[in-house]
């Protein structure tokens, strides 16, 4: 699979407080979890991904890079993986067509379609495996995001930390959100806010630029 918009914006946006321990569920090709690497020089991170040559190729990404001794490739679903860690930070670009047309390719429609108990379950090991103050922060669209928060209030006592609603265009309507969820009450570093990714068209935004402008060499 490509790097994708929504991968760099989680990777750039997610917000922890000098994490330890980093779980990347859904790897890919291991670029959230890459960055996250660059970000947080004090984080050992696991990745896992379901999909056997995706995780070679994000196992052959991070032996490649300055970070190979801090992060682990699990070629694993989320359901059979038995973490050794509790994890101050917890990460996905998660399947989220629901409902939806399944795509022919085997490969693309495990990595974009799920069931809502693939949510239910992520849930479920978040609030097993998080520390006190550890969250899991997803990007999600908007209307899937307001249903993982209720369900992560209702159905597992999680707080809503913190969103980031993202538009294309400051004419458009959201298109993403980045959802804080996590143990405890409030995330300083997270809060209510708003990013849009163009200016103009075919023109990043000023805000787009800065954020990724560690990453991206065209910045």
């Amino acid at each position: 699979m490509k790097i994708n918009t929504d991968g760099v914006l989680l990777g750039a946006m997610a917000q922890a407080e000098a994490p330890k321990r980093i779980l990347d569920i859904g790897t890919g090709t291991g670029v959230i979890a890459l960055m996250l690497a660059q970000r947080f020089p004090l984080a050992t991170i696991d990745a896992i991904e379901i999909d056997a040559e995706a995780a070679r190729t994000a196992g052959r990404n991070f032996q490649n890079s300055p970070f190979a001794d801090r992060i682990s490739c699990h070629a694993v679903a989320l359901g059979d993986f038995e973490p050794k860690y509790h994890y101050d930070l917890m990460v996905s670009n998660p399947p989220y067509f629901l409902h939806s047309l399944k795509n022919q390719d085997v490969r693309k429609r495990i990595a974009r379609h799920a069931d809502i108990s693939f949510f239910d379950q992520l849930l479920e090991r978040s609030a097993r495996w998080l520390t006190p103050k550890g969250g899991v922060q997803l990007i999600l669209p908007i209307s899937l995001a307001n249903d993982v928060g209720r369900q992560a209030e209702d159905g597992y006592g999680m707080v809503v930390q913190g969103a980031a609603t993202i538009r294309s265009f400051s004419t458009h309507p959201p298109i993403r959100c980045v959802l804080a969820i996590g143990k405890a009450t409030g995330n300083p570093e997270f809060g209510e806010r708003e990013f849009l990714i163009y200016e103009g068209k075919g023109v990043y935004s000023p805000a787009y630029r800065k954020l990724l402008k560690d990453f991206f060499l065209a910045f």
